[in-house]
Parts: C-alpha cells; sequence; structure tokens
C-alpha cells in the first residue's frame, strides 16, 4: 500500500514537473515574439522598398521602349498598308499604356489583404508571421511600429508585383498579335526588337519572384521566431493566403477540401458497400483499394500524355510565356554587381640573366557582357624566389597592369570537342625591376615594358560556384623587352 502511493506520489510530481517544463517553454518562445531584432526588421523593410523601386523603374521603362518601337513599326507599316497600319495600333492600344503608366503611380489599396493575385510562398509565409506577430498583445509599440511598417512595405511591393503581372500579360498579348498580323510584311527586325523587349521583361520579373523565394538570414531569422509555435501554425490555416485559396479542414494530418472526401473516406464506403468486386474474366475478387489504384494508374498515363502535349506545345512558342526568336542573353536580367567577375591567378617563370625566377600573382576585375564576352582588368605582384636551390629568397620584383578579353569559341566551329575554350587576349604593362617602395614606381616610368598577348583558355567548373581556367599565351612584344621574356606565358586560376 505504502509502495503504491509512493509509486502515485512520484507520478503526480512527474506530471507536475512536464507540464511546468511546458509552460516554461512556452512562456519562453513568448517572450522571444517581442523580442525581435530590430535590425532585421531595417533590412527586410530595406529590401522590399529597393525591390519595389526597381520593379516601378522595370516597369516604366518598358512601357515606354515599347511606346517607341510601336510608333517606329506603325510609321514602316503606314508607308506599306495604311489600312492595316490603322487597324493594329488603334486609340484604345494607346490608352491601355497610358492606363498602365499611371497605374505605375497610383498608391496599393491597404485594405486589400493580398494585392498579389499570385501565389508566391515566400510573400505568404512573410506575411502570415508578420501578422501573426503584430497579434501579440505584449509587443513593445516600438516593435510594433516596425512590424507594421515592414507590413506596409510587403504590400506595397505585392502591389507592384500585380502591377508587373498586368504589364506583363498586356505586352505578351500585344506581342503575339502584332506578330500574327505583321510576320509576313518584311517587318521582322521590328518584330524582333520587340520581342526581345517582352522576353527580358517577363524574365526579370520571374528573377525578382525568385529572389522572394529565397532562403535569406534576414528572412529566416523572422521565420524562425515563429515557425514552431502551435499558435503560429493555426493562425497559418486560417489567415495565409494559400489557405484563402484553398480552405481546410481538420488537423493539419487529415486536411481536405471542403465538400471533398478523403481517400480512406471514399476506400470505407467502397468496402462497405460492395466488399469485394468480382472480375468476369477470371472468377477473381477485386477489393476497393485495387480498383482505386487501377483507376488512379490510368489517370496517371493521361496526365503523363497532357505533360507531353504541353511541352511539345510549348516548343512551338504556344505556352503562355514568350518564346524567344532571338539566341538570349542570359546576363541581360542580371545586377550590374552579378556581373562582376573576381578572380585570381599565378603564372611563374625561371631565372634568366640577372633576374630571379619569379611568379606573378594577379587580382582580375571582369564583367560579363554575356554567357560567350567578358573583358575587364587586373594587377600582378612579381615575388623572386632567387637563383636556385642554394640561393633561394624572397624579393620584390616587380608589378604588373593588365587588361583582358576572352570570347567564347562558337558552338558550330567547335561543338563538344572544344567545349569551355576560349579566345584570350590582352595587353599589359610590367614594371620588372627590384623596388623597395612604391615612390620608386612613380620615378621610374620609363622602366615599364609591355606586352601583347593572345592565345587560349581552358575554363573548367570547380564545385558548383567555383571556376578554373588554364591559359597559354603569345606574347607578341616579348622581343621588345629588355631583357627578352619568355614568348609564351602559362597562368593557372580560378574565380574567387
Amino acid at each position: 500500500m505504502i509502495t503504491r502511493n509512493i509509486l502515485l506520489f512520484t507520478c503526480i510530481i512527474l506530471c507536475a514537473y512536464s507540464a511546468f517544463a511546458q509552460n516554461d517553454s512556452a512562456l519562453s518562445k513568448l517572450s522571444s515574439l517581442t523580442d525581435i531584432d530590430s535590425k532585421t526588421l531595417n533590412g527586410l523593410e530595406k529590401q522590399y522598398s529597393i525591390l519595389q523601386s526597381k520593379l516601378s523603374n522595370q516597369s516604366s521603362k518598358l512601357l515606354t521602349k515599347m511606346q517607341r518601337k510601336e510608333n517606329k513599326l506603325q510609321s514602316k507599316l503606314t508607308a506599306i498598308d495604311s489600312t492595316k497600319a490603322q487597324e493594329l495600333f488603334t486609340d484604345d492600344v494607346k490608352q491601355h499604356y497610358t492606363d498602365l503608366h499611371n497605374t505605375l503611380t497610383s498608391t496599393t489599396d491597404k485594405l486589400k489583404k493580398f494585392p498579389l493575385r499570385e501565389y508566391v510562398p515566400g510573400l505568404d509565409s512573410m506575411q502570415t508571421s508578420l501578422s501573426f506577430l503584430m497579434n501579440n498583445p505584449n509587443l513593445p509599440t516600438d516593435k510594433l511600429q516596425q512590424l507594421q511598417s515592414v507590413a506596409t512595405k510587403l504590400k506595397d511591393l505585392q502591389g507592384e508585383l500585380q502591377k508587373a503581372n498586368d504589364i506583363q500579360t498586356f505586352i505578351r498579348e500585344r506581342e503575339a498579335s502584332l506578330k500574327e498580323q505583321l510576320m509576313n510584311t518584311g517587318l521582322a527586325k521590328q518584330l524582333t526588337g520587340i520581342n526581345k523587349q517582352v522576353y527580358y521583361y517577363q524574365t526579370q520579373l520571374a528573377e525578382y519572384k525568385s529572389l522572394l523565394n529565397d532562403k535569406e538570414k534576414l528572412k529566416e531569422k523572422l521565420l524562425e521566431t515563429v515557425r514552431s509555435l502551435p499558435a503560429f501554425q493555426k493562425f497559418w490555416q486560417k489567415n495565409s493566403y494559400l489557405a484563402a485559396l484553398f480552405p481546410m479542414q481538420g488537423s493539419p494530418v487529415s486536411q481536405s477540401s471542403i465538400g471533398l472526401q478523403t481517400r480512406a473516406n471514399v476506400q470505407n464506403i467502397l468496402a462497405q458497400r460492395f466488399g469485394g468486386v468480382g472480375s468476369a474474366i477470371n472468377n477473381t475478387t477485386v477489393s476497393p483499394q485495387q480498383l482505386i489504384q487501377n483507376s488512379a494508374n490510368e489517370a496517371q498515363a493521361q496526365v503523363t500524355q497532357l505533360k507531353n502535349k504541353l511541352s511539345r506545345l510549348t516548343e512551338g512558342g504556344n505556352s503562355d510565356m514568350t518564346m524567344p526568336d532571338f539566341k538570349p542573353n542570359d546576363q541581360k536580367t542580371k545586377s550590374f554587381l552579378k556581373r562582376l567577375q573576381y578572380g585570381f591567378n599565378i603564372q611563374s617563370q625561371t631565372s634568366q640573366y640577372y633576374v630571379p625566377a619569379t611568379s606573378d600573382l594577379a587580382l582580375t576585375l571582369g564583367y560579363k557582357l554575356s554567357n560567350t564576352k567578358e573583358f575587364g582588368i587586373g594587377a600582378s605582384y612579381k615575388m623572386g624566389w632567387g637563383n636556385g636551390l642554394k640561393d633561394i629568397h624572397i624579393s620584390s620584383e616587380g608589378i604588373g597592369l593588365r587588361s583582358y578579353a576572352d570570347i567564347k569559341f562558337p558552338t558550330i566551329a567547335g561543338g563538344k570537342m572544344f567545349g569551355g575554350l576560349w579566345f584570350s587576349g590582352g595587353f599589359e604593362y610590367n614594371y620588372l625591376s627590384n623596388f623597395r617602395s612604391l615612390q620608386e614606381l612613380h620615378n621610374n616610368v620609363d622602366v615599364w615594358q609591355r606586352s601583347a598577348l593572345f592565345g587560349l583558355s581552358k575554363k573548367y567548373k570547380i564545385g558548383q560556384k567555383r571556376e578554373g581556367n588554364i591559359q597559354v599565351l603569345y606574347d607578341f612584344l616579348h622581343n621588345q623587352q629588355t631583357p627578352p621574356s619568355q614568348a609564351f606565358k602559362f597562368r593557372l586560376g580560378y574565380s574567387l
């Protein structure tokens, strides 16, 4: 009896301790909601503001360029077929351009809960998290104001995205209409120009949306604050954009759309009503589960056929996305900073005359004009190693200033055999003299020697993001240098 009482008392103590621990954990999580990093909120607000500004500028530039191109196209078509020009370039089209321009300067409807009529997971997660945090009654006033400011910027961004979607729909339909009507009128060049504008705009818009889905540190800091809270899970099921699109019932485990039965419910009903279904072919009994599985397999086969048809339509240019009538430049939609290429390379040569063995350590900064063209500048430091194994000592043997240009091997000429090969050329100035201070370089300008280089580069991948390269270059001015340098230069490098 005493032992039973002791066990009962122990269980009560353990249960009480567990409840206290859970309550303490919940309180600590709730307290963390009031301790949101202000830098995180300021960073998010700045990001959304910059992205909104970029979107607005891109949309405004596109509409202006499209109108200019249409005006030129109208002038050329009028000279060929004035009647057709009047039919295509109507006042309604011009008014539509004006209306779209005006929407860019209008403010977002603050009362509208979801200004963007498109589901972007990253936006939905952030908006729902901000709404949940703002509902916390223990939130300090300054943090509440910061959250409201971020939420306002996020709504403005969604409104800008919706405007961009509307513009994209219009210009895509407009480009398709012009292409259909003017394909055989000798205005292919003007139509390609319009096609480029439409294609690059929709590509840029898709890139902006992908940025909103990226897992960045600022977003993750805010989402981690609420993600694990049970209260947030319930809030999400009622207040997210996804919940508005697909209203759900019950717990997350047994979620189903309103008015629809779950698969388990359907199987139970079939089993109760029919039990097993006989087969007339071989007198076997087929369970409802097998019938459902067979139907699902047939449905899957039909879905696969539809996907294949859709794929063929896409290849033919009949999808919702405008297909390019030219070879796209993937760098076109990237920002200036993302087109910069940082690199490092090393070149060594043996000692000759009175010059010791040296290694050129160079840093380069390049800019990608396209996927096949790049140019840049660089600087090198010549480190001396001495004149042999018995005379090893490090010295400063000079510096160099470089410029370079790389052009990728044409695909038609090279094919797969020459994949990764580039034509490389450049011009360099080299100071080939020992120095102890930068002042010596300035005082001895005449000592600088020139090199005109041309050769081949082989570029290859190092992991997912890095790139290595091997260069073999010929110096056309090597005989004019004092002392004469090596005619061929061999360099190893990689991107930083």
